[in-house]
């Protein structure tokens, strides 16, 4: 996961939670993300939502690399439990979320 730091994920886990006030925020944030980021943003997402499994990373960056047809803020924000699904991929890849979210606080 050396393409995105957990800080970075939790922030958008943050914005996320509170889309209705943070969206044009979290817009921004993401779209500032350079294309390995974004990938490694989604990337994490799936595996949160059980699309992939950790030891699948490299395939599911690769698909998120290749993949890439909307702007990944539009994906992202269009996506349901989307700082849930973060939550669980961050977890699953051994960050723990709920400290790298305090860390933000």
């Amino acid at each position: 996961m050396e393409k995105i730091s957990a800080n970075k994920v939790a922030a958008v886990i943050v914005m996320a939670r509170e889309l209705s006030r943070a969206e044009g925020e979290m817009r921004g944030f993401i779209d500032r993300m350079d294309e390995e980021e974004q990938a490694a943003l989604v990337s994490i997402m799936w595996i949160g939502r059980g699309a992939f499994d950790v030891d699948e990373w490299d395939e599911a960056y690769a698909t998120a690399v290749n993949e890439a047809t909307t702007p990944t803020a539009d994906y992202l924000i269009g996506t349901p439990h989307l700082a849930d699904h973060l939550e669980a991929g961050l977890d699953a890849l051994g960050i723990s979320a709920v400290d790298e979210e305090n860390q933000l606080m």
